[in-house]
């Protein structure tokens, strides 16, 4: 039987390449999805999408109670997304504290019950410069204390730590993926804007690969 890994999955391009990438090197993943109070929650729906067309066990986990206690970010609380280039500093205002570390630790309990050996997420490394929770070095604290907090050893793997986003898509194109299965946008609305830095570097990603990205943009 093909090993169980449970993947951290946004609908987002990345997570979207990640799930893809582990299908391909033949584990048998399970999707897990976290509303933690996103204005894009829209990703969701896309995440859901996703799932259902590659056949993969899907599950959405509610978590935005935690909104009381880790407030005050761009994509939780009312306050406007930034514009511009991912790595300006105003888009510090996206982060939101201590997520990443929230979310693998849910995960990793997940991955247990469900007898699984990994848990994949999608940092990277145009990440690197505003989120703190995407550096190597806070995986690599998270491998080491994943492999002692429990009886069984799970594993925290991202596959693209060291990539950037054009990279990622160039690896993603090459599996043949459909990125209409993905949301990046940070506002939730019909159409993405274009203007947050998601979409700015989701844009760059796709221009660098001499290829057409095929959401729809205000």
């Amino acid at each position: 039987m093909s090993e169980k890994v449970i993947v951290i999955f946004s609908g987002g391009m990345d997570s979207f390449t990640v799930l893809n990438k582990a299908i391909r090197d033949g584990k048998a993943p399970v999707a897990l999805s976290f509303n933690y109070g996103q204005r894009h929650k829209k990703e969701l729906d896309y995440a859901k999408r996703a799932c259902n067309m590659l056949g993969v066990p899907h599950k959405v986990v509610d978590i935005s109670a935690i909104n009381s206690l880790v407030g005050g970010s761009a994509l939780t609380d009312d306050i406007d997304v930034p514009e511009g280039h991912y790595e300006e500093p105003s888009m510090q205002q996206t982060v939101v504290p201590n997520r990443n570390m929230i979310l693998i630790s849910l995960a990793v309990g997940f991955a247990v019950s469900q007898q699984a050996k990994a848990v994949y997420y999608g940092a990277h490394s145009g990440d690197h410069a505003i989120y703190p929770d995407c550096r190597p070095e806070f995986v690599q604290k998270m491998k080491d204390v994943c492999a002692i907090a429990n009886y069984e050893k799970i594993d925290v793997v991202t596959p693209y730590l060291h990539h950037s986003k054009t990279a990622i898509l160039t690896d993603g194109l090459n599996m043949g993926l459909d990125y209409s299965y993905t949301w990046t946008c940070y506002n939730g609305r019909e159409k993405a804007c274009g203007k947050c830095g998601a979409c700015e570097e989701r844009l760059e990603a796709f221009k660098e690969n001499n290829a057409i990205d095929p959401l729809e943009y205000e």
